[in-house]
């Protein structure tokens, strides 16, 4: 068995040595015609043409025909060997796509996030669901220093992720950094309907503007900025307490305040922490 394959593979040598062969012979013919017919023609056309400006034009169409001539016999010797070869390009090309789609989905990911200016260095972001500080960035990845457990925490869980720009590509990017020093942070405070919310959303208000009340103006005049440079109406930046009813038996108290970027955790935890250790929600007051 062994034998027969070698014998198989010694005669399909022969064939394809025999075929280039011929090719190579056919190429040498080819080329020795058309430069013998350039080399008669030449010499009939100066002998037999007395004006320079036809012999001179003659000579030029004469060239440029036999290399038309060449490469259409060159193509017809070697055209089923370039079309097997341009197949084997083909194959090729497709491979290397599939095998680098990551790698160019990556690069494409980082020209789109460059190019939308969607954050820099230092800048707090959500893509899908991570979310953290970022610290580094390069061609391939966006690293970030993760910031959580869940959605609402503002302080970081001491992990660090590394992020593909592939998801960049993909995926929408919340940056909560993007009016730099101050933002106007948003916390929720869930509560039964048989709990004295009422009470609780006059306290939440109450709390949260004595602890603004000091850079109220200052807020005001970066908004207002932010609003000139970027076309959009100023948003008000005075601390609200919304509802938001979601659940028949529940009510989650909405607040929103103005703060520094870096501190509104802080703020956050203390709001929290005087509002509640000041009152008891448990239960709604004898009417």
């Amino acid at each position: 068995m062994n034998l027969q394959q070698l014998l198989n593979g010694f005669v399909e040598q022969l064939q394809a040595s025999d075929s280039l062969l011929r090719l190579t012979i056919s190429t040498i013919v080819l080329v020795t015609i058309v430069f013998f017919a350039r080399w008669v023609l030449r010499r009939y056309i100066r002998r037999n043409i007395n004006s320079s400006d036809l012999r001179r034009r003659w000579l030029v169409q004469l060239r440029n025909g036999l290399l038309l001539v060449l490469l259409f016999g060159l193509f017809m010797i070697w055209g089923n060997e370039l079309r097997t070869f341009a197949l084997s390009l083909v194959a090729i090309a497709v491979a290397l796509v599939i095998a680098t789609k990551e790698l160019i989905i990556c690069i494409s990911g980082t020209l789109i996030k460059s190019g939308a200016h969607a954050f820099h260095l230092g800048d707090r972001i959500q893509i899908k669901d991570y979310r953290g500080d970022v610290i580094d960035q390069n061609l391939l990845t966006t690293t970030i220093l993760e910031v959580g457990p869940g959605k609402n925490m503002q302080q970081r869980s001491g992990r660090m992720v590394v992020l593909p720009n592939s998801l960049f590509a993909t995926e929408p990017v919340i940056n909560e950094s993007y009016s730099k020093d101050y933002v106007l942070h948003t916390f929720t405070v869930p509560f039964k309907r048989t709990d004295n919310w009422r009470l609780a959303q006059q306290e939440l208000l109450r709390v949260a503007q004595e602890y603004c009340r000091d850079y109220m103006a200052e807020v005001k005049r970066h908004f207002d900025r932010m609003s000139y440079r970027t076309g959009l109406e100023s948003p008000s930046v005075e601390p609200r307490v919304t509802l938001q009813v979601e659940d028949p038996e529940d009510i989650t108290l909405v607040v929103r305040i103005p703060t520094r970027t870096e501190g509104r955790n802080w703020l956050e935890q203390t709001i929290l922490s005087d509002v509640f250790s000041a009152n008891d929600f448990s239960r709604k007051p004898d009417a």
